[in-house]
C-alpha cells in the first residue's frame, strides 16, 4: 500500500462527517422508519450479509422513488459502507435531477464530487446548496476544503471559521483548518489546531494521522510515531515514518505535501 495514502491532506475529514451510522427517517414502506445501517460483521472489513441486504432494499426503494431525499441519502451512505463508492456520485446526481434544489441532496452531492477530486465542480455545487438553504458546518467546511485544493487558502480559512461559529470545537472542521495552515506553511498554527482537534474523544482516527503528519513535518518523529500508533499497526507506522522522513529531507517537501492523495473515507 502506498504509505502516502494513509495521510489526508484535504477533503478527507470533510467526508468523514458526511458518512456514519446515523439513523434516517425513511418515507417508504419497505424499510423501518428507524432503520439504521447494520455494522460490519466480518473480521476482514468486508461488508456483512446484513449490510448487503440493507443496501439491496434501499436500492429497490431508490428505483421506485429516486427523488426521495431520505432514501437517496441513505442509499448513498449504504453504498459507501459496502465499498461501492464509485456508484455514489451517480446516485446523488440522479437524485438531484429528480429533486432539484433540495439543500440536503445538493450538500451531499457537492461533498461527494469533492471526494471524487473535482474541487471546482464541488465548490459550485456547495454554493448552490448554501443558496438553497444548506448552511450547516459541513457545507462550509467542504467549501473550505475545495478552496484549499484550488489554492485559495485565505478564502478557505474564512469558510472553516464560519463553520466553527455554527459548530464550535467540531474536530472535523478544526482538522481541515489545521491542514489549511500546513499548506500555507504556518506550521505552528497547524500543529496547535490539529492538537485541539485530536484531543476531542469524538475525533475521527484520520484526524490523529493528520496530526502525526504535521508533527513529522517538523522533525518530531518520535511523537508522530506515538500519535500514529493509536490507530495503525506497528508495521504501518514504520512504513509511514520512513516515507515522511524521506519526504521531509526533500527541498520541495511543501510541494510534496500538497500532492499527497489522502483517501476520502
Amino acid at each position: 500500500m502506498n504509505p502516502s495514502a494513509r495521510f489526508a491532506v484535504l477533503g478527507l475529514i470533510v467526508a468523514a462527517t458526511a458518512l456514519g451510522g446515523c439513523q434516517r427517517n425513511l418515507t417508504t414502506g419497505s424499510i423501518s422508519r428507524t432503520a439504521a445501517p447494520p455494522a460490519v460483521a466480518t473480521q476482514d472489513g468486508a461488508p456483512s450479509q446484513e449490510q448487503l441486504t440493507y443496501a439491496a432494499r434501499l436500492q429497490k426503494d431508490f428505483k421506485r422513488d429516486p427523488g426521495n431525499p431520505d432514501v437517496a441519502l441513505a442509499f448513498a451512505d449504504s453504498l459507501r459502507e459496502i465499498g461501492r463508492d464509485s456508484d455514489v456520485t451517480g446516485v446523488l446526481e440522479m437524485a438531484n435531477a429528480e429533486a432539484p434544489g433540495n439543500p440536503a441532496l445538493l450538500s451531499a452531492y457537492g461533498r461527494q464530487v469533492l471526494r471524487d477530486g473535482r474541487p471546482g465542480d464541488a465548490l459550485a455545487i456547495l454554493k448552490e446548496a448554501e443558496a438553497a438553504g444548506a448552511r450547516d458546518a459541513r457545507v462550509y467546511s467542504a467549501q473550505g476544503a475545495a478552496l484549499d485544493q484550488l489554492g485559495r487558502s485565505g478564502e478557505a480559512r474564512k469558510r472553516y471559521e464560519h463553520a466553527l461559529t455554527l459548530d464550535p470545537g467540531n474536530p472535523t472542521v478544526l482538522a481541515n483548518l489545521g491542514l489549511s495552515y500546513a499548506l500555507s506553511d504556518d506550521i505552528d498554527k497547524a500543529e496547535a489546531t490539529l492538537r485541539r482537534a485530536a484531543s476531542d474523544p469524538a475525533a475521527h482516527p484520520k484526524v490523529r494521522q493528520n496530526l502525526a503528519l504535521v508533527l513529522a513535518m517538523q522533525g518530531k518523529f518520535r511523537e508522530a510515531e506515538t500519535v500514529a500508533a493509536r490507530d495503525l499497526s506497528p508495521d504501518d507506522v514504520a512504513v509511514n515514518m520512513a516515507y515522511l522522513k524521506k519526504m521531509m529531507s526533500s527541498p520541495n517537501r511543501w510541494d510534496q505535501l500538497k500532492g499527497i492523495d489522502g483517501a476520502t473515507g
